[in-house]
């Protein structure tokens, strides 16, 4: 979820910082529904049925992030991408690196108030010994904010290429204008 309302907010910043949000309409994605289905897959191990077989809801962590990575390599020449894609790679990294799941600081998830110990499937936990820990979520939203959680560096990464994206093809003031494309031009 924070994922989702840090780039909301750069969607929304895009007008305060003279972009057009209308030329977002002019990006071309490919592959959509590897990324669609990828999320179908995490919504459902993550939230729906968290309870089912760890090794197969392991499985299938993993591979949503090979259908994110299609979808990110089909779309490889859109601004931005290259930065998400690089998010995604380390947290895919630190994710097969710990048998399928992320591994989370144990302060950033006292911090954000999340229980150490999960029951059924949690696709950010403390895993004991985790390997490339520093890949993991090791940042915290404090519990008192609204939207606590855990991210990782990848996260951070994922964000910033999102909001690059949406900066550079609204042609906003926070990019510099040698970035910016022309008008009316596609993007991919």
């Amino acid at each position: 979820m924070f994922l989702v309302v840090v780039i909301a907010l750069a969607v929304v910043a895009v007008p305060l910082a003279g972009g057009r949000i209308a030329n977002l309409a002019q990006i071309r994605f490919r592959w959509v529904p590897a990324l669609l289905g990828a999320l179908a897959v995490q919504v459902v191990i993550v939230s729906v049925l968290p309870d089912g077989a760890p090794s197969l809801h392991r499985l299938l962590y993993i591979a949503s992030y090979a259908f994110v990575g299609a979808f990110l390599v089909a779309n490889r020449r859109i601004v931005g991408s290259h930065v998400v894609a690089l998010g995604v790679l380390l947290n895919t990294t630190a994710i097969v690196a710990n048998n399928g799941v992320m591994p989370a600081s144990g302060a950033a998830l006292r911090a954000a108030g999340i229980s150490t110990s999960a029951a059924g499937f949690t696709n950010s936990t403390h895993v004991a010994h985790a390997h490339l820990q520093l890949l993991g979520d090791i940042f915290a939203i404090p519990k008192p904010l609204p939207l606590h959680n855990v991210f990782s560096i990848g996260d951070v990464c994922i964000v910033l290429g999102v909001a690059t994206t949406i900066h550079v093809v609204t042609q906003s003031r926070l990019v510099p204008r040698r970035q910016r494309p022309a008008p009316n031009v596609p993007i991919s």
